[in-house]
């Protein structure tokens, strides 16, 4: 199946039902893809990579859409961040692609965000630019997303959270919220569905997470913790397999260890399956 076209506002809910026919992929066939691209070059897995993870490049998408850019456009800035997710993945890592694309998505949006919304006119600081991208989210909780104008109470209460000074939270209030729309405005004439409908959930999620870690950062992070639960052997087959610039072959190990070829499979194996689980239980 080919890739759906995103060309326009009015195409965008047939685009959402199309990207919906693409099978979502068990993590055995995610690895044998991810496999294929990495070690052949193999086009057509990674197309099938791209296209699993369309559903999740709008469900992130759809979450920057109150800054007044078209929806479409944060869409296809999303879907290329998840093609650079894909040539970047590294399956014997242990990762699910997802949780790796989330930080590839968000910042190829972020970026678009940014750029069309001129840093200029925003800020260049780290802090101001967190301030812009949870100002919203944070009005939304404080229930008052719809009126362009903070109380000092809520003003107050942002300031506090996001570690900035209230004049900031309300002058980059003042500049994002002057032509607020409403979220009850239907999503389009065909349906009943409105914007609000299209929220992503709040709870808690791994893109969120990663939110003030660059990826490289988080993922040394979470990997250290779960290397912590094996033992001192199973360590130094993981990091000689798996970390070293030039891995170790089995023979290689076997030697180093004085045990059977397939012994040392078996520890890196069982190592492997723990790594995984643990990561599971961190993220």
């Amino acid at each position: 199946m080919r890739l759906p076209i995103l060309s326009s506002e009015g195409n965008l809910a047939f685009y959402l039902q199309e990207i919906k026919k693409f099978p979502i992929l068990t993590a055995e066939e995610e690895y044998m893809l991810a496999k294929r691209f990495k070690e052949h070059g193999d086009t057509e897995a990674a197309h099938k990579l791209v296209t699993s993870h369309l559903r999740l490049v709008a469900k992130i998408a759809m979450g920057y859409r109150g800054y007044g850019l078209p929806v479409t456009d944060l869409i296809s800035e999303g879907n290329v961040g998840i093609m650079q997710a894909v040539k970047k993945f590294d399956p014997e890592k242990g990762f699910r692609l997802a949780t790796y694309a989330m930080w590839w998505i968000r910042a190829q949006i972020q970026e678009y965000v940014l750029h069309s919304w001129s840093l200029v006119k925003i800020g260049t600081t780290a802090a101001q630019k967190k301030l812009f991208f949870n100002l919203r989210k944070l009005k939304n909780q404080l229930r008052s997303i719809d009126s362009g104008d903070l109380s000092p109470e809520n003003a107050r209460e942002i300031a506090t959270r996001l570690n900035v000074k209230e004049a900031e939270v309300i002058d980059m209030n003042n500049r994002m919220f002057s032509g607020d729309q409403s979220l009850n405005v239907k999503f389009d004439n065909e349906t009943e569905t409105e914007w609000q409908d299209m929220l992503v959930d709040k709870n808690k999620t791994q893109d969120q997470v990663l939110e003030n870690n660059n990826e490289l950062n988080y993922r040394k992070k979470i990997f250290n913790e779960a290397l912590s639960i094996l033992n001192d052997r199973e360590k130094e087959i993981i990091k000689l397999r798996k970390l070293s610039e030039k891995p170790m072959k089995l023979e290689e190990l076997s030697a180093r260890f004085k045990i059977s070829r397939e012994r040392v499979r078996q520890i890196e194996e069982k190592a492997l399956e723990k790594l995984k689980k643990e990561v599971s239980n961190i993220i």
